[in-house]
């Protein structure tokens, strides 16, 4: 906010942003929005901050990929959910030294994926702060809670299946930090990340059992799935399904392709389980639900391996 006020700013975002739901009452100009409810309100909070969950000093990188990467995290929570999106309401820190053009371009990258998913931004909070920090909170709808599904649902026997392909994010990170060489497709699966929403409500349409979004890596969430569940969770690693480029990564650092798809998270595609035989096009079968101490079990080769995904470290 270095060369431009506050009110400017918002009056820039004003310019932007556009409301997508004839339940949106009153939004950004007014003290809070108002918005005619639905039945069942799924709400979320996801925050992001430079340096911590992204690096604006990485080659490349601009507050346009920082404002997408904020909103999408934020609307995958409400795709794990089986949720329609709804409205979405932005806190922003903005450091000293970022230009009004820069903070103008975060938001824009926002409203894109926003007008792509059907949110509204519907209000939010602009301060300054010691570093960029995008606060998200999204508001998704359905008409009965048992439109939705959490992650406590599994049962012996259910298979287990994910959207899309996996490791390209991790891939992208260790192509932006220099540590590999690889396409533009595998950095933008880190920094543009598409919220998996049709394919959440497609799964809960077919009676998906539980659903988490792969934020950590499928070796973290599909372990956090199996303890709300109480079961074990069993993953065939070599059947995950890797994005194009990220064995040749994987190479370049001396892992196993695995290993990025398993434990780099960041790919925000969702593992669901599924009665046994279900068929659920766009997805790939990746395990089995069992019996047993709640856990997850990761193979490949025949042989168990000991993978994590990501864990934030406080303090």
């Amino acid at each position: 906010m270095s060369d431009s006020g506050e009110f400017s700013l918002i009056a820039a975002f004003e310019e932007l942003l556009r409301p997508r739901s004839d339940r949106v009452v009153r939004w950004v100009g007014d003290d809070a929005a108002v918005v005619r409810a639905r039945p069942f309100a799924v709400t979320s909070v996801d925050a992001m901050v430079d340096g911590v969950h992204f690096r604006l000093d990485h080659p490349g990188v601009t507050t346009a990929d920082a404002g997408h990467r904020a909103l999408a995290a934020a609307l995958s929570d409400l795709a794990a959910m089986g949720a329609d999106a709804g409205e979405a309401y932005v806190a922003m820190g903005v450091p000293d030294g970022l230009g009004a053009d820069a903070v103008v371009d975060c938001v824009r990258a926002m409203e894109a994926l926003a007008d792509r998913t059907g949110t509204t931004i519907a209000g939010g909070d602009l301060v300054r702060a010691p570093a960029l920090t995008l606060a998200v909170t999204v508001t998704g709808w359905a008409e009965s809670a048992d439109d939705l599904v959490g992650r406590d649902g599994a049962r012996p026997g259910d298979d287990v299946v994910v959207t899309g392909a996996l490791g390209g994010a991790a891939a992208g990170f260790a192509v932006l930090e220099g540590r590999a060489d690889g396409g533009a497709a595998l950095v933008a699966a880190y920094l543009r990340p598409e919220p998996r929403l049709a394919e959440g409500r497609a799964l809960a349409r077919l009676g998906a059992t539980a659903m988490i979004d792969l934020s950590d890596g499928i070796a973290s969430d599909a372990g956090h799935l199996a303890m709300r569940s109480g079961v074990a969770v069993e993953i065939d690693l070599e059947a995950l399904p890797l994005a194009q480029g990220a064995a040749e990564v994987a190479a370049q650092l001396g892992r196993e392709p695995w290993e990025l798809a398993a434990a780099g998270g960041e790919d925000f595609e969702l593992c669901a389980t599924l009665p046994p035989g279900t068929d659920a096009p766009g997805t790939t079968r990746v395990g089995i639900v069992a019996a047993g101490a709640p856990g997850v079990t990761l193979s490949a080769g025949g042989e168990a391996r000991a993978l994590s995904g990501y864990e934030h470290r406080l303090g």
